[in-house]
């Protein structure tokens, strides 16, 4: 997941037929099909906003006017589905929107790899909005160059390649938690690096230098989260040195973070095989973390994959 830069050089002209200041939330949702729209606005949904899904551009003056943010939040979908969707139209919207001054407006962009999207498609025998007529692919790719200026100047973008929908929500409720949250939230990640880069990531640490468990017959069916495992990374020589200079890099991030308007970070730790080094340090770091006072999530990408589903 990635900050981007709101739009800059904001009109303060208002435009015909445009709403009075509102005060509130406002957020506008839109991205690849495919890459989890529908999920991310029933997220939002149930974090409490007023939740409107594919609504025509030229209507969302209309909608202010009778919806009061200040009131209840707003989170809309506005996507290559509606059949007067413009993305330079919309940045126009976003501009205008942005302007007044009592109306927080953020942009997210949804995307996603494209043999992922072709995937979903084919999986699920949807047609592709931008290809009736034509194959899945030749839409991805329309979508894709049709959608490349609002993904530019998107506040906030989220990769869903390989996102579950548990990590989508959970991505969503960090940056879009209704209320003045305390303090920056941090959720802490392990990683393969054999399995990719996860792509929410906002800081990535490599512990691949670290002694290897796999290499002992005894450890290699175990987890980082096995204290046997976290014993042999710890008494790695230069193991105590790596996390103080990890813990020394950090510190002084945390709260510029916070004071650039940051809520939510992710920080991601990869070994090779995503189940020993990378676990401990992933653990080791979130316990630090939230010595801290900061609210920490945990997980382990490699070790749930890996997990035996019901049914």
């Amino acid at each position: 997941m990635t900050d981007r830069p709101t739009v800059q050089d904001q009109p303060t002209n208002q435009p015909a037929g445009q709403p009075a200041s509102q005060g509130g939330q406002l957020v506008l949702v839109t991205g690849m099909s495919g890459a989890g729209m529908s999920v991310a606005l029933k997220a939002l949904e149930d974090l409490g906003y007023e939740a409107v899904d594919n609504l025509r551009l030229s209507l969302v003056p209309a909608l202010l006017e009778q919806a009061d943010p200040r009131r209840r939040p707003l989170a809309l979908v506005i996507d290559s589905r509606t059949r007067d969707f413009s993305a330079h139209a919309m940045l126009e919207e976003v501009e205008a929107l942005k302007a007044h001054a009592e109306l927080k407006v953020r942009l997210v962009f949804l995307d996603c790899g494209d043999e992922t999207l072709q995937r979903r498609f084919t999986e699920t025998r949807r047609r592709h909005p931008l290809a009736i007529d034509r194959p899945v692919p030749d839409g991805i790719q329309l979508e894709r160059a049709m959608l490349l200026p609002l993904k530019r100047q998107a506040d906030v973008t989220i990769d869903t390649t390989q996102l579950s929908i548990h990590d989508l929500r959970r991505i969503l409720a960090g940056n879009f938690q209704i209320g003045t949250q305390a303090a920056l939230q941090v959720f802490v990640t392990s990683f393969s690096f054999r399995m990719g880069l996860p792509r929410e990531a906002d800081l990535v640490f490599d512990v691949r230098f670290l002694t290897n468990p796999h290499y002992d017959p005894e450890l290699r069916p175990l987890t980082g989260l096995d204290p046997r495992v976290a014993a042999r990374v710890e008494d790695d020589p230069d193991f105590a040195e790596f996390f103080r200079h990890l813990t020394d890099l950090l510190q002084p991030l945390l709260p510029r973070y916070n004071q650039e308007g940051k809520s939510y970070l992710t920080i991601a730790v990869g070994c090779t095989g995503g189940k020993h080094r990378s676990v401990f340090v992933a653990e080791r770091l979130a316990a630090w973390l939230g010595g801290l006072g900061l609210k920490v999530g945990v997980s382990h990408r490699e070790l749930e994959r890996q997990a035996p589903r019901a049914g």
